[in-house]
């Protein structure tokens, strides 16, 4: 395993010396050493350890599209993948055995796993990905020149956007309801954004917070008679969808989500990124700093480009007694 290049400065020297030591061999034997005559170079090889919170779709594909961009950029990589199941404490261990463990890199999915990462590894690059606001969440200084050893991608949705496809879909919609963590940073930022953007579109948001899966039925059942449920790229309510697409069902509440594995999960439709090439870009980013010594303090944060997509779910459109509009469903892709 070979070492990224953004660490191996301090062997610039070390390597010099040794160069012109063989420089000054009077040995002519080529034999079978360095790379010298017709033997070939011994290929890099990479160690990344790869910490994502939760196992659900969006999570699923980031950590998908990391890996095809290293395999295309042809990189030899060993991938120590960890899953902290929900749990900060999980995932602060994780960062913990990263943080002491011979890596030259780590990936972290999603924001409390960026967060736990970031404050214990400071020896090594580290990338996140599906974070919504990682200045907000203290990972960098700023998007611009995040300062440290960690930079990576961010998933913030199109959420005006979205609301007004809630408004495409429901004409006469007055009340929209949102369930997430309170225990996730990213979360509460989107809940900010998301007042204000009701507020300036007429609508009222009604809020439940969980602090665990368990918890999501009875939040559900608290929003009351609202008209819809939009669901953040919240990785606690994602993982749990189940339980609140089955409350929002029985009550015929249509449900809307920020990023299509919510709709793969029994939400309604979504105009959103794609968590694959989302993950693709945050592979890309690596590959720069493992062959090229690019610095992720100087890295900006970089963001999902659109266009965005429009994601369907008919059987969940159809059990919650909502017509797909004939544009949306023509252009859109179906699941579910």
């Amino acid at each position: 395993m070979k070492r990224s290049k953004w660490v191996a400065g301090l062997a610039i020297a070390a390597a010099g010396a040794l160069m012109l030591s063989a420089c000054s061999s009077d040995s002519g034997d080529k034999g079978d050493t360095g790379n010298n005559g017709d033997t070939p170079a011994a290929a890099e090889s990479y160690k990344i350890g790869v910490a994502q919170l939760v196992q659900h779709p969006a999570l699923d594909a980031a950590n998908e599209g990391f890996k095809q961009a290293l395999k295309d950029a042809g990189l030899d990589v060993t991938y120590d993948d960890q899953n902290a199941n929900g749990e900060q404490s999980t995932a602060v261990t994780i960062a913990q055995n990263f943080a002491s463990g011979d890596y030259d890199l780590v990936l972290a999915i999603a924001t409390p796993v960026a967060q736990a990462m970031a404050q214990a590894v400071t020896d090594k690059p580290v990338l996140f990905t599906a974070v919504t606001d990682a200045v907000a969440a203290q990972i960098v200084a700023s998007n611009e020149a995040p300062g440290a050893n960690v930079t990576g991608t961010s998933d913030a949705a199109p959420m005006a956007d979205q609301f007004d496809l809630i408004k495409q879909f429901l004409p006469d919609v007055k009340t929209i309801g949102t369930v997430y963590s309170s225990a996730e940073a990213n979360s509460q930022v989107q809940a900010k954004q998301a007042q204000e953007i009701a507020a300036s579109k007429g609508f009222t948001l009604v809020e439940k917070t969980v602090t665990t899966a368990n918890e999501i039925p009875q939040a559900t059942e608290a929003l009351g008679d609202v008209d819809a449920i939009y669901i953040f790229t919240d990785s606690t309510v994602v993982a749990g969808l189940a339980s609140l697409v089955q409350v929002a069902e029985a009550k015929q509440i249509p449900v809307f989500g920020a990023e299509a594995g919510t709709v793969e999960s029994g939400a309604i439709a979504t105009l959103g990124l794609d968590y694959k090439q989302l993950g693709y870009q945050t592979g890309q980013m690596a590959v720069k700093i493992l062959t090229q010594g690019a610095n992720p303090a100087t890295m900006p944060v970089e963001f999902a480009a659109p266009p965005f997509t429009y994601t369907v779910n008919e059987g969940a459109a159809q059990r919650m007694g909502v017509t797909i509009p004939a544009d949306i469903l023509s252009k859109a892709d179906k699941v579910g």
